[in-house]
């Protein structure tokens, strides 16, 4: 029995530092804006293209990838993957301009969904029922973590030396990843070879289709706001390299103790949860340009952001997983991609705000009012969905 859970904790920790890795990429160009728009020669508003092209991507091919690589093998999928992140990452380093560097993020984007359905499918299979919450927040703690750690040390490396050694860092952490999924990973063969048109039957499911709702329509707001937190920092704050690393970081904290505690939720209480959570986000996006004036509350607020984004993201991660019984397979891939498409609306709407008004708190009401949104509709959820899946 030890030395079962000894293989879960060590499956499970690679899983971590694999998404570590890309949760960095993903999310350091947050605190890299300034640098690229000054090396680049690129506004600032067009460098939040690095995030939206990036979420876009994984939502759009990442569903693609996984539908065509559906009846490969697990293992196997997960080490091309990764290789595709570590050359995505090498050539970001070495972008010559800042359309390269677009390239670059949309390549890595391609892995983004399917890497992450794939890891959350394995950590949920090597895991008891009551144990499988936990384990999709452990893989997605990798992810929280890297915004805790990774992008105020990207943003602080990029602020003091070159953008361009974040990106050699986090290749070097993908080949780290690399060579611990070949060493670690189970091979698993399910028992049925998955059918595509039977998991692709999840979209008839109700529950799924309410949850890619409150995503897509609600949780989208946290990217209009949180794609320009850095400049926001340098504008209401006034703060410089070192205090926007430690805000950074006080966001990360957040992320990591909102991720946790939600993997902890029995899955029969996640819509109750994920109802206050959205009430949380709500009340600190309306505030959030308001309590950057003042340094101390600029870092409880950049706190309280993480606790209530990331203590969000699970819960839904989780309901989609759970209640797509008929795509485990697919699920977790659709999950990731579903996110990343959210992120990519809010990415764009907060740059059309801000271009259009030039008013970062006007980005952040408009932020809150789309989390209000989310919250209606998880109220409608909680009437009409089948709860008999999360018993």
């Amino acid at each position: 029995m030890n030395r079962l859970q000894a293989s879960r904790r060590t499956v499970l920790i690679i899983f971590m530092l694999s998404t570590f890795a890309i949760g960095m990429t993903e999310y350091v160009v947050t605190g890299l804006l300034t640098q690229f728009s000054n090396d680049l020669d690129v506004p600032i508003s067009t460098t939040g293209l690095l995030l939206s092209v990036y979420a876009l991507g994984v939502a759009v091919f990442g569903p693609i990838l996984r539908m065509i690589t559906i009846k490969f093998s697990t293992k196997r999928l997960l080490i091309v993957f990764m290789g595709i992140f570590v050359v995505s990452n090498i050539i970001a380093a070495t972008a010559p301009n800042f359309e390269m560097l677009l390239v670059s993020r949309l390549l890595s984007a391609t892995m983004h969904a399917p890497f992450f359905g794939l890891s959350m499918a394995v950590a949920v299979n090597i895991s008891t029922p009551e144990k499988r919450t936990a384990a999709i927040a452990a893989v997605q703690g990798g992810l929280t973590i890297a915004i805790m750690l990774g992008v105020p040390f990207g943003s602080y490396l990029g602020g003091i030396f070159d953008w361009r050694y974040v990106f050699w860092f986090i290749a070097i952490l993908g080949a780290i990843a690399f060579i611990g999924i070949i060493l670690t990973t189970p091979n698993h063969k399910p028992i049925d070879t998955p059918n595509l048109k039977k998991e692709l039957g999840m979209f008839k499911n109700k529950s799924v289709l309410l949850v890619i709702a409150i995503i897509v329509f609600g949780f989208s707001g946290v990217f209009t706001a949180y794609t320009f937190k850095e400049p926001m920092l340098r504008e209401f704050a006034g703060f410089e390299v070192t205090a926007i690393t430690a805000a950074l970081f006080c966001f990360g904290l957040g992320a990591v103790i909102g991720n946790f505690a939600s993997g902890r939720v029995l899955p029969r209480l996640l819509t109750e949860r994920l109802m206050g959570a959205l009430i949380m986000l709500a009340v600190v996006l309306v505030s959030f340009t308001y309590l950057l004036q003042f340094s101390i509350t600029a870092f409880v607020i950049c706190f309280l952001f993480g606790v209530g984004t990331f203590g969000t993201t699970p819960l839904l991660n989780s309901k989609i997983i759970i209640a797509a019984r008929e795509a485990p397979s697919l699920s977790g891939t659709v999950a990731a991609s579903v996110f990343n498409l959210a992120n990519a609306i809010g990415a764009f709407l907060g740059t059309q705000v801000l271009e259009a008004t030039g008013s970062y708190t006007t980005v952040t009401f408009v932020a809150a009012s789309l989390i209000v949104l989310g919250l209606v509709i998880t109220f409608v959820t909680h009437k009409v969905e089948d709860k008999a899946l999360y018993e």
